[in-house]
């Protein structure tokens, strides 16, 4: 399997690739085969996105990027905040990505911050733009404020979210059966005046077609 990690991090050493790489190590740790790890640094290519962005075609170090994000069987993405937000170049880059690239891709997203002020960035930011671009976004998001580090909840986290990304990724290629969903159908299913399920077999939609042909006078 493919995983590729895109840091948005601008300083070096950098606190958002440092959380990028945590995540990568676990969800590798947590995989039951081979994971094949590519970093993608988007402070190396700030400007060949912007330089895309204004002529429409990318260079060939950032098509390498995008081709590999593009391929990749699960995708970690970490940026700083920045005004209460993802970066600018952080949304660049997947401002210039192909729109059906990351379809049913499974994305842990992470963040740093100075403070925890900002840890819901990931939901209110992160979250709606890979729901946007229909990518699976990962139930556990982790943000990491400048006192987390060291401290042992972010760890629980990122173990936390790089199985959730490992058990996504491995499940990428499953062609088993969907198992029904009993507990909906009986909680749909028709029922007595006290409640009690009078027929979960029975219960059967009927086609709009026949309901319409219903209404029609005779």
């Amino acid at each position: 399997m493919k995983l590729v990690v895109v840091s948005a991090g601008l300083s070096v050493p950098s606190s958002t690739r440092l959380l990028a790489d945590r995540l990568a190590a676990a969800t590798v740790r947590h995989a039951d085969t081979e994971v094949e790890v590519q970093v993608v640094e988007l402070r190396d290519l700030a400007t060949d996105i912007a330089h895309h962005m204004v002529a429409g075609f990318p260079a060939a170090r950032l098509a390498g990027a995008l081709d590999a994000v593009a391929a990749a069987d699960g995708l970690i993405a970490v940026t700083p905040v920045f005004s209460g937000s993802y970066s600018g170049l952080f949304k660049s880059f997947f401002d210039v990505i192909d729109k059906d690239s990351l379809t049913g891709k499974p994305v842990l997203v992470g963040a740093t911050g100075g403070t925890a002020r900002h840890s819901l960035v990931t939901e209110h930011a992160l979250r709606p733009l890979f729901s946007y671009l229909r990518a699976l976004v990962l139930p556990t998001a982790v943000y990491a404020a400048s006192e987390d580090w060291g401290d042992e909840g972010l760890e629980g986290r990122i173990e936390r979210a790089g199985a959730e990304l490992a058990r996504f990724m491995g499940a990428g290629g499953r062609t088993e059966a969907v198992v029904p969903d009993t507990d909906t159908t009986a909680a749909i299913a028709p029922r007595s005046l006290k409640g009690a399920v009078t027929s979960v077999d029975a219960f059967q939609v009927v086609p709009f077609e026949q309901q319409l042909a219903a209404l029609r006078p005779a």
